[in-house]
């Protein structure tokens, strides 16, 4: 398990207040809660998208926090893909890769692997503008792990797409976690999101933890 402590930042009128959340080191945790409860704002302080003066993020023997952002191995898909737009789908998984300082064979092993297994040869060449959803998403999880993240962060991946897209999507995500052994933590609203992918469940509101519900 990793422990998470001080993940406490005001928004105006809205005070997101976790004092400790423990995240599992292995399978998906999934960060539940309505629009508004605080869930994005979770994914955005552990990213380090925003500074939190006060948190601490312990997993396996290091501080994540306390580390520049680039060095805390850390895969990230955003809710909006966060493509590059003047860049062809190649050349976002190949700059992540560079960011992520990869020798250059582990690089080429694992562009080519992940290119196969995202069937990202039809949009290899496409610039990011050009890029459909479907495409953009899977680009975005090729990016996240091309760089050998130690951990996952993923802030409602899969809204953006279809129904048929969203079912495919997830059995992708969950075959390529499994493989490569990457623990994650998965923000959504979806129960169809839970139920595919949750091996263990937080339940958020109004920028606190909620106690889990029984059955």
């Amino acid at each position: 398990m990793s422990r998470v402590t001080g993940l406490i930042k005001s928004y105006g009128d809205f005070r997101l207040e976790i004092a400790e959340m423990t995240l599992s080191d292995s399978g998906v945790t999934c960060l539940i809660g309505p629009s508004g409860s605080g869930k994005s704002s979770v994914f955005r302080l552990l990213s380090g998208v925003e500074p939190c003066p006060g948190l601490s993020w312990h997993f396996k023997g290091r501080d994540l926090a306390a580390l520049p952002v680039r060095q805390r191995k850390l895969g990230v898909v955003f809710q909006s893909f966060e493509i590059f737009p003047h860049m062809t789908a190649e050349q976002n998984i190949r700059f992540a890769a560079t960011v992520r300082g990869l020798q250059a064979d582990k690089a080429e092993q694992h562009i080519a692997e992940l290119k196969s297994a995202l069937d990202l040869d039809p949009c290899w060449q496409t610039r990011g503008a050009e890029l459909s959803g479907g495409e953009q998403q899977r680009v975005a999880i090729a990016r996240a792990l091309v760089g050998e993240p130690e951990f996952l962060l993923l802030d409602e991946p899969f809204s953006s797409l279809d129904i048929p897209l969203r079912q495919k999507a997830r059995q992708v995500l969950s075959s390529l976690m499994k493989k490569r052994g990457i623990p994650a933590l998965l923000v959504t609203h979806d129960p169809q999101d839970v139920e595919a992918l949750a091996d263990h469940q937080l339940f958020i509101g109004e920028g606190r933890l909620l106690p889990t519900p029984q059955n």
